[in-house]
């Protein structure tokens, strides 16, 4: 059973551990970079929650989300008053189970409970020659919407009918 579990103490020095295989490595910042991202982002007054991804007590992943917009210049249009996956992450040990797609389904499940507010769309980002993640995202119903994140194709999931 797939369960997300905040960062805090007890599993902060675990979850920097994780790491995706090396051909992935140019496509998603560590989870020390994101949880420092989301640090800062929270002390600016933004919205971080960070998030280990957990299958049974077996910590498999890490996972982000944000809230509204932070006022970045390559912040795409859809992100005001919306969720975003920011990071997402299944560790190398892990991959190729279907815990991805698992993970991805109770991260949509969480976001559609509101925890920062109401909003209609989740969007997120991912490289261009990153085939496996926008496949990933595609049979999840995230579809793209002509927008860019500096160098990311945006892609969006409609969370409210």
């Amino acid at each position: 059973m797939i369960e997300l579990r905040k960062v805090d103490s007890n599993n902060i020095w675990e979850i920097i551990k994780l790491s995706v295989n090396n051909n992935q490595l140019d496509f998603v910042a560590t989870n020390t970079e994101s949880i420092l991202e989301a640090y800062t982002t929270i002390t600016s007054g933004g919205v971080a929650l960070p998030f280990g991804i957990y299958n049974g007590n077996a910590l498999v992943g890490f996972v982000m989300f944000g809230y509204g917009a932070n006022g970045d210049d390559d912040e795409p249009d859809i992100a005001d008053g919306n969720y975003c996956i920011w990071r997402f992450m299944i560790d190398k040990t892990y991959q190729g189970q279907g815990l991805g797609k698992k993970a991805l389904q109770a991260s949509i499940e969480y976001l559609r409970g509101e925890p920062c507010g109401r909003a209609t769309y989740c969007w997120l980002s991912y490289e261009p020659e990153n085939v496996v993640a926008k496949a990933l995202y595609n049979s999840m119903g995230f579809v793209e919407n002509g927008e860019m994140c500096d160098e990311e194709i945006v892609a969006v999931l409609q969370l409210l009918d």
